[in-house]
């Protein structure tokens, strides 16, 4: 496969091929911990506690999780995983969009049901969110890129 002649669509299926092998359960587990202990320190500290703040910490835990759980061992799992997951590694901001993008999908409806910004301010604060996810990705799997050798 010629890495230069990859479309989006084909670079799309590359980098969900990769989050196929995710730890989603520990992603699941940790986005969630983490959303009900900011929550729970939001009504015991003073001020008020901020249920938008908390869900959105939780989903940005949760994707990063995912997203460096899934290349973080890339010679396990079934070959065709395994080729994607070295393919994240070698293109790290490539892959880093999907985390990112599902991070602000997933925040887009907490936003806007919750905060009250609005359509518009709801989508500005997830795309930053997504933004977030999409530098924090992509330096974590810069760091992994040395893991990335050519799968047999």
């Amino acid at each position: 496969m010629n890495e230069k002649q990859l479309s989006r669509g084909e670079e799309m299926s590359l980098a969900g091929a990769a989050l196929r092998g995710a730890p989603w359960k520990a992603a699941v587990i940790s986005g969630g911990a983490v959303a009900a202990a900011s929550l729970t320190m939001g009504w015991l500290l003073p001020g008020p506690a901020s249920p938008t703040w908390a869900l959105c910490l939780g989903i940005t835990l949760f994707t990063l999780v995912a997203a460096v759980g899934a290349i973080a061992r890339p010679d396990v799992s079934d070959r065709v995983t395994r080729q994607a997951r070295v393919w994240s590694l070698r293109h790290p901001f490539k892959f880093a969009l999907y985390p990112a993008a599902a991070a602000a999908i997933l925040m887009y409806p907490v936003q806007l049901i919750l905060d009250g910004n609005g359509m518009f301010g709801a989508a500005w604060d997830a795309v930053w969110g997504g933004a977030v996810v999409y530098l924090i990705a992509g330096v974590l799997a810069v760091a992994l890129k040395g893991r990335a050798v050519q799968p047999r």
